[in-house]
């Protein structure tokens, strides 16, 4: 049964600090969860309205669709919520295409980047310690489970760039077009910037190539592209020889 320390325990994972005191996050939604099961990833207790997990030898709890919308995050519940603990980021694996965000604030952009890169075959994402944290609700959601399959490391960027002599990239709204990209690609880092104010000067400067989506109309609008789109965009081109 949905007891009280359950209920007070998945709402208070809604917020960071008690994501990271009690080391876990929430999934809602069957695909996802299957995700999560066949990744290296521990379902800590999982609720569901019905039998759809019960051939896995899981922690499971049994619940109406009133009791699921107690706990859900979502307005219209998908079935299944699952407490899952955080693991330990694994090792960046530097010898393949790592993608960089700093300061990076919108959970579904994140979310959405995630899944691009999954997409794409990226296995490595690093994000600058203040940029939104992956396991916020909404960012898992807009992941759509490929969080499960792409490793995460919240670093100083200063200090990681400054140590790496590998090729360093990033996306401006003026730079060479990555549509002319003539250089192989197959590691270093491509850096994107924050949603409003881009790559910041100070991480601009640690850079060896300046890349842009150029425009294809006359006019000044849009101002920019969505950050998930560029990155779809930028990934398409520099891996299309691959």
């Amino acid at each position: 049964m949905l007891t009280k320390n359950d209920i007070k325990l998945i709402k208070s994972l809604k917020t960071k600090k008690y994501r990271f005191l009690n080391k876990m996050f929430i999934v809602e939604g069957k695909k996802s969860i299957i995700d999560f099961l066949n990744s290296e990833h521990h379902i800590v207790k999982l609720f569901s309205v019905n039998n759809d997990f019960d051939k896995y030898e899981l922690n499971s709890v049994k619940l109406s669709y009133l009791e699921l919308k107690k706990i859900s995050y979502l307005k219209n519940p998908d079935d299944h919520l699952a407490i899952i603990k955080i693991s330990v980021p694994k090792m960046i694996d530097e010898n393949k295409l790592i993608i960089g965000l700093e300061n990076i604030s919108d959970p579904g952009n994140l979310g959405a980047i995630i899944r691009i890169c999954d997409w794409f075959g990226i296995k490595d994402i690093i994000c600058s310690k203040n940029s939104v944290d992956c396991y916020n609700s909404k960012v898992v959601q807009a992941s759509m489970g490929s969080l499960s399959r792409v490793n995460i490391n919240y670093l100083d960027f200063n200090k990681y760039l400054n140590s790496k002599s590998f090729t360093k990239a990033g996306t401006f709204l003026e730079g060479k077009s990555i549509y002319l990209n003539k250089i192989s690609f197959s590691k270093g880092i491509i850096v994107f910037g924050n949603e409003a104010n881009g790559i910041s000067p100070e991480i601009e400067k640690k850079l060896d190539i300046k890349y842009t989506i150029p425009r294809f109309n006359n006019s000044k609008n849009p101002e920019s592209l969505n950050l998930a789109s560029s990155v779809s965009i930028v990934l398409s081109e520099l891996l299309k020889s691959y």
